[in-house]
């Protein structure tokens, strides 16, 4: 078994232990993924910020879920359910394209606990019309 360093260029790591064509099908958890795939270990442990998931203001539009290059949105039926923190790198592109108000999805430090997060959850902008 080699380290990632030990790998020769252009050499081909594969994602499951055995030909594997029912991955759509299944969620990631029951997926018989290779011991060198970065789904098997934590990738997240220098992390700073994390982002915190708000489903009150959620409508479920799955750009989150779009655009993480680390697939650390955990969506369940087209539904937005949390964030995997094994593996979330704390780039904070969630909530970049959350376009919710407030933003369902915020970036905060990652020794804030995500109850005091909610806590502090902005309000709603009003965003009224300006007379002319």
């Amino acid at each position: 078994m080699n380290g990632w360093n030990n790998f020769e260029m252009g050499g081909v790591v594969f994602s499951f232990k055995e030909e594997f064509d029912k991955t759509v099908e299944t969620q990631p958890e029951n997926r018989p993924y290779s011991e060198n795939n970065s789904h098997t270990n934590t990738v997240a442990d220098w992390r700073v910020d994390k982002p915190v998931y708000n489903n009150e203001h959620c409508i479920h539009c799955q750009f989150c879920w779009i655009y993480c290059p680390d697939m650390s949105i955990i969506s369940r039926d087209k539904k937005m359910v949390g964030v995997d923190y094994q593996h979330c790198k704390g780039c904070g592109i969630c909530a970049d394209v959350c376009p919710t108000n407030p933003k369902s999805l915020l970036m905060f430090m990652e020794r804030v606990d995500d109850k005091e997060a909610l806590a502090g959850w902005p309000e709603k902008e009003d965003k009224k019309k300006k007379d002319s």
